[in-house]
């Protein structure tokens, strides 16, 4: 991009997430939204740029680079659209409604050598950054389990994916993203109790490649909304609420001691409680901030298609192992064999 010229976003989807991508968009530095698809229009007339149709329409206006906030089932028809017209895409997770879509977006924008992102925001919520930072730092020592709750009243908004693709998949891409690790196998149980076509509740028991457990727990049935990650460890246990991106640390008493024969994991007893501190960020604005850069050139740390492939692979294993009561191995995640540019 020429010094000083701004990029030119699109956006598809006008629903409640779409929405406040269009407001990030619209002050955006170094950005102009120039043009929003949703053939129902602008109800509210409250948009800076122009509501058109259909994504021809949008390609016509000219965009470096689209935001794809449509329906989880039409990700792949709208995405391989972008791809083959040279626009790099940020598409909002999950990546596709199925293991095989999603990997022809992978193939089409790494063939094509354009940018293209999923949109998972809990990577970019600062408690669950400040908690990566903490992990990799060796702050809670060997990590024994990750446990997560996701649950909340019903979202009308959501129609062609269940509980699982929805919001299950936030969970398995922040569990493995924090700890630096991919699962290696999955069990899941999954019940429907709102009359949809879709499941509403999962119950997860899962494992890393190191022998962590993983256990989430996500459901649209409860007056409750609760955004819960807890990581325990030999050290104690973090403790990261989402919903008001807080971080607190709950130390193991037991291990303190400068006693080298006894430094080795023998029990745990109530120690000291930590709430950090940390600078709240829109995480939004951040997504929004790494993608552009990456359209840009720069580097930068945005959630790849590759990535949004694994974690669409080991949401459809939940749900394989819901149907029949197995447990799932999953393989290894593959990576290209050069990188897209």
């Amino acid at each position: 991009m020429s010094e000083g010229r701004k990029l030119r976003a699109g956006l598809i989807g006008l629903g409640a997430m779409g929405r406040n991508h269009a407001r990030i968009l619209s002050g955006l530095d170094g950005v102009e939204l120039v043009g929003i698809v949703d053939p129902a229009g602008d109800a509210t007339g409250t948009l800076r740029a122009p509501v058109v149709p259909d994504l021809e329409d949008l390609l016509k206006l000219g965009v470096d680079y689209a935001v794809v906030a449509c329906p989880t089932a039409l990700h792949e028809q709208v995405g391989l659209r972008l791809a083959s017209a040279g626009v790099c895409a940020l598409i909002e997770k999950p990546l596709a409604q199925s293991v095989e879509a999603a990997t022809r977006l992978v193939e089409a924008f790494e063939a094509a050598g354009l940018v293209a992102g999923v949109g998972h925001i809990e990577r970019y919520n600062p408690a669950l950054q400040n908690l990566r930072l903490r992990l990799e730092a060796g702050e809670l020592g060997e990590v024994f389990q990750v446990v997560t709750r996701r649950q909340g009243p019903f979202p009308h908004r959501i129609a062609d994916v269940g509980v699982v693709m929805d919001l299950a998949t936030h969970d398995i891409d922040l569990t493995s993203w924090v700890t630096g690790r991919e699962y290696t196998s999955v069990s899941a149980r999954t019940v429907s109790r709102s009359g949809r076509l879709h499941e509403d509740m999962v119950a997860v028991v899962g494992q890393l490649a190191d022998g962590t457990m993983v256990n989430h727990l996500v459901n649209w049935l409860s007056p409750l909304k609760e955004r819960s990650t807890v990581v325990t460890g030999d050290k104690g246990c973090f403790v990261a609420d989402t919903l008001t991106a807080d971080l607190t640390f709950y130390a193991n008493a037991a291990i303190d001691t400068e006693w080298e024969a006894l430094r080795a994991f023998r029990g745990v007893a109530e120690g000291d409680m930590v709430r950090y501190a940390i600078p709240k960020r829109e995480p939004l604005l951040v997504e929004h901030e790494r993608f552009r850069d990456a359209v840009e050139g720069k580097e930068s740390d945005i959630v790849t298609l590759r990535q949004g492939l694994r974690t669409v692979q080991v949401a459809a294993a939940l749900l394989r192992s819901a149907a029949d009561g197995s447990t799932i191995q999953v393989g290894p995640v593959t990576e290209p064999a050069a990188s897209a540019g």
